[in-house]
């Protein structure tokens, strides 16, 4: 008896767990650092548990748990982490990996995979949220500006 093709039909009929970007709806994470709010958007098949900045790196560092092999977007404003020529470096546990980068009106994207169990990607860039507000520029500018006049006015206080 050929009953081999039994074996062969339930692949016939499972259902395909295929991720695709067209039927995956972006989540939503509001990133808080030193005064600014951040929308970040990301798809991946796996849990993100947190994001933050490390200024000292000049990074964005986010957190995952329950990650399967799936492509990372991550969908995020400009003035958050910046590149030079947009060479960004993308680590992903600690492992350089290649990535797509795009941008259009909502900012910018970074494509990128991730395997199974992944915990931890780094996204290095040239430059993080502004160091130097731009109010503090101005004061900074205000004050030499006052001191140049202060000193070049003939006052008794600096006559010797």
């Amino acid at each position: 008896m050929h009953y081999w093709f039994l074996f062969l039909l339930p692949l016939l009929f499972s259902p395909v767990f295929a991720q695709t970007s067209s039927d995956v709806t972006p989540s939503q994470y509001v990133l808080k650092f030193d005064g600014h709010t951040f929308d970040i958007s990301y798809v991946v098949n796996g849990d993100v548990l947190a994001m933050d900045i490390d200024p000292e790196s000049k990074s964005l560092l986010i957190g995952l748990e329950n990650t399967m092999d799936s492509k990372f977007s991550l969908i995020f404003n400009p003035e958050l982490i910046r590149a030079t020529n947009n060479e960004y470096v993308v680590l992903v546990d600690g492992q350089d990996v290649d990535y797509q980068f795009t941008q259009d009106s909502d900012g910018f994207t970074l494509s990128f995979f991730v395997p199974a169990g992944t915990q931890e990607v780094e996204v290095i860039g040239t430059s993080v949220i502004p160091e130097f507000p731009i109010g503090v520029i101005f004061v900074l500018v205000i004050m030499i500006t006052s001191v140049i006049i202060f000193t070049k006015t003939k006052t008794s206080f600096f006559k010797l």
